[in-house]
């Protein structure tokens, strides 16, 4: 590491690798529920595994976007974090409000509303956390070097943030509250969450692959024009069916197709990147998550989502199985993988050693990526099924729900992998570090041969 306080980031690499792993537990008991439906109905109803499970995914991604930030503004800003004991303070915070909304779910506390369950005072400590992050990375900018890299970093998350205030919003009217609740869920993840992503995407290729910084900045404006262009109006396909005026359906149907756009390019801006550069980098299985991300999102949020957005079409498919197999796949390819990316690219500069115990976390790579394909085509399949049942032939249900067994259970065994990949990944990065030569046989140091 080129600054100490990048050390910063480890223990929100921490708790958000705990996190990931509570999340494909409760994932798995949700998916068991599909499979066997009085499984632990006594115990967990399963709207309270599921609740459990979504929110999980947002805090451990949002504590690893911070982990992220922290590890990779020192070396944009080429100067210290402004206050380390402030960005442990806040992970206290954060850490306290998720534990405490997640307790509070198994005894039904919560507002009701998906995503935004979070009691009021949790989201309050979460926006005091967050403020005081924001605080912190835009004190250690403003008194250092400006990049492409960092300021489009930021800007990402601070608009996060100012759209997150609509959560506190809760309106009696169902069609208001609908509209005003995806500026949160739409928002972030399909919206200024990919500018964090393009820009944490972008500091990793110009770490690895060696290519010009001014040439992947160039990429990185592109990228981040495209995201706002599309995302913004894009919005529009979540008011089709809430009640929205009609002209929703055209601007929600063009915009959202042109969200294909910038998924496709930051997969040409990854691989163009990559042959470019020297590709050299010892590092192989960070590499292999930078150009994994960009493809898998595009298939995932592009692809599937491309495959229902448009209005004839959704007025079908709408809230089927079509919608989770989308939703699996865009978050995996997104954000999931880039957050495994940088951690990966960073964890032997935190436990100073060399790139180690590469193979087991490419091997965590493959399981989990195969798997989450494997049950994106599953649940595609059951969307289509359930489709043409439920909506095209008119049968009820709980009568669909029961063609659909097959399906749920190889969904089931598709998260199973999930969970083998997942801890074969968390081995590799915290685990006992076997270190590895890199590519040309470099010789090792005494410490990474002591390790």
């Amino acid at each position: 590491m080129k600054y100490e306080t990048q050390r910063v980031a480890l223990p929100f690499f921490m708790v958000a690798m705990a996190l990931f792993a509570l999340q494909i537990v409760f994932g798995l008991l949700a998916a068991s529920v599909y499979a066997w439906p009085t499984f632990m109905a006594e115990l967990m109803p399963f709207n309270i595994m599921r609740v459990s499970h979504t929110n999980l995914l947002i805090v451990w991604l949002l504590l690893g976007f911070m982990g992220s930030t922290y590890y990779l503004m020192p070396e944009e800003a080429e100067r210290e974090i402004h206050s380390p004991g402030l960005a442990y303070l806040q992970l206290a915070i954060f850490a306290f409000a998720g534990a405490a909304a997640l307790v509070g779910y198994q005894f039904g506390i919560h507002e009701g509303r998906e995503f935004l369950e979070q009691p009021f005072w949790v989201k309050v400590l979460i926006t005091i956390s967050f403020l005081m992050f924001l605080f912190n990375t835009s004190m250690t900018l403003a008194k250092g070097r400006k990049t492409a890299i960092n300021l489009v970093l930021m800007l990402g998350l601070w608009l996060a943030a100012v759209f997150w205030l609509f959560a506190f919003y809760n309106p009696t009217n169902l069609a208001v509250d609908k509209l005003y609740w995806w500026w949160v869920v739409h928002l972030w993840v399909e919206g200024v969450w990919e500018l964090i992503m393009a820009s944490l995407l972008g500091y990793l290729l110009i770490k690895m692959t060696g290519v010009d910084r001014e040439v992947i900045e160039k990429w990185l404006y592109v990228i981040v024009g495209l995201s706002l262009f599309s995302g913004l109006l894009g919005t529009g396909h979540h008011y089709y069916w809430i009640g929205a005026p009609s002209y929703w359906q055209p601007i929600g149907s063009i915009f959202s197709t042109l969200e294909v756009i910038p998924f496709f390019a930051m997969v040409v801006f990854a691989f163009t990147m990559f042959w470019k550069g020297s590709r050299n980098h010892p590092n192989k299985a960070a590499m292999l998550w930078a150009l994994g991300c960009p493809t898998v999102a595009f298939f995932g949020a592009g692809v599937w989502g491309f495959m229902h957005t448009l209005s004839f079409i959704n007025y079908y498919s709408h809230g089927t199985q079509v919608t989770a197999a989308h939703g699996h796949l865009a978050f995996y390819g997104a954000y999931v993988m880039l957050i495994l990316g940088v951690i990966t690219f960073a964890m032997p500069a935190l436990r100073r050693t060399q790139p180690y115990n590469q193979v087991m976390n490419m091997w965590g790579f493959w399981i989990m990526t195969s798997a989450m394909c494997f049950m994106t085509f599953t649940l595609t399949f059951a969307g289509v099924v359930q489709t043409h049942l439920q909506r095209v032939l008119g049968m009820n249900y709980m009568e669909v729900q029961s063609q659909l067994e097959l399906f749920y259970l190889m969904r089931l065994g598709a998260g199973v992998a999930v969970a083998v990949g997942a801890v074969l990944l968390i081995v590799a990065f915290f685990g006992r570090a076997r270190v590895q030569l890199p590519a040309g046989g470099t010789q090792l140091t005494a410490g990474a041969e002591r390790l």
